[in-house]
């Protein structure tokens, strides 16, 4: 009677372990089956979600992290931008955003991300970007209701462009960095 009971519980746990699975399968699936028209897709970040902080910010009302490879912190690392280098092919950067909220039960009640809102992308690749200081960009709004990503429009808010060039024109206000606005934060 005992292993039958262990047996079932062990059934059970797999079987509840399976359908988890296959729903993060299948989210995943959707998420990186998405791209920019004309440009970068969602599945050339796989594992975003795992990169180093390179920052925080807050802009706009939302809060963002913002991570990056190993390209891109082994090239902060090394002083890029900075010291006047420019980022290497391969280095990669995502913005993750969200709504922030109060977490009213914790004390001094801060501020902390609620709701996602949006990711965005960075990509260094000289050769396919190089009518955009030789990066590609992709902002992808998340819809809460339907856990589901589709590329960022004028409709977005912030409006964005939505081809691979979208970052190009405020970027240009950094080509002195090499495009990036973000500094690796002191730790």
């Amino acid at each position: 009677m005992r292993t039958a009971i262990l047996t079932g519980v062990s059934i059970s746990a797999s079987i509840a372990i399976l359908v988890t699975s296959v729903s993060i399968s299948a989210q995943d699936k959707d998420k990186y089956a998405v791209k920019v028209p004309g440009g970068l897709a969602f599945s050339e970040f796989r594992g975003y979600e795992d990169w180093a902080v390179i920052s925080l910010s807050v802009n706009g009302g939302k809060v963002a992290a913002i991570l990056g490879n190993p390209a891109m912190i082994d090239a902060y690392k090394q002083g890029i931008p900075d010291n006047g280098k420019s980022f290497p092919d391969g280095a990669m950067m995502a913005k993750i955003h969200w709504n922030p909220k109060k977490q009213e039960s914790y004390p001094g009640q801060p501020m902390v991300p609620g709701t996602l809102h949006d990711v965005d992308f960075m990509v260094k690749d000289s050769k396919r970007f190089a009518d955009s200081g030789g990066w590609g960009w992709g902002a992808f709004d998340y819809d809460e209701a339907s856990g589901t990503f589709r590329p960022a429009n004028a409709a977005s808010r912030p409006p964005q462009g939505n081809d691979a060039k979208c970052g190009l024109t405020c970027h240009t206000d950094v080509v002195t960095r090499d495009y990036v606005f973000t500094e690796y934060g002191k730790r």
